[in-house]
């Protein structure tokens, strides 16, 4: 039932994805590098993203706005608006 066992493969052959039944001894290690790597440069570009962002018209007060916590430009204009409202309130 289980379809025998591995069949004979020619050990000679090398291929970027590992060849025939593939199970590199340190495959954890490499995913767990390559996972860090990925990670790094999607906050390099988030971060990249996030200072280049520019606003003509800000978000609403209130209102729900997910770029509102990282985008300088909305950050600083908030934090504009709070003194204005505690110096006049």
């Amino acid at each position: 039932m289980g379809g025998g066992g591995k069949i004979p493969y020619p050990k000679h052959v090398w291929s970027p994805a590992g060849g025939w039944y593939s199970q590199p001894s340190n495959w954890k290690s490499n995913t767990a590098v390559m996972g860090a790597v990925i990670f790094g440069i999607t906050a390099l570009c988030w971060s990249v993203s996030a200072d280049r962002e520019y606003r003509d018209k800000m978000p609403e007060q209130g209102r729900f706005f997910p770029s509102r916590y990282w985008s300088r430009q909305i950050v600083e204009y908030e934090r504009k608006v709070k003194e204005k409202e505690s110096r006049e309130g």
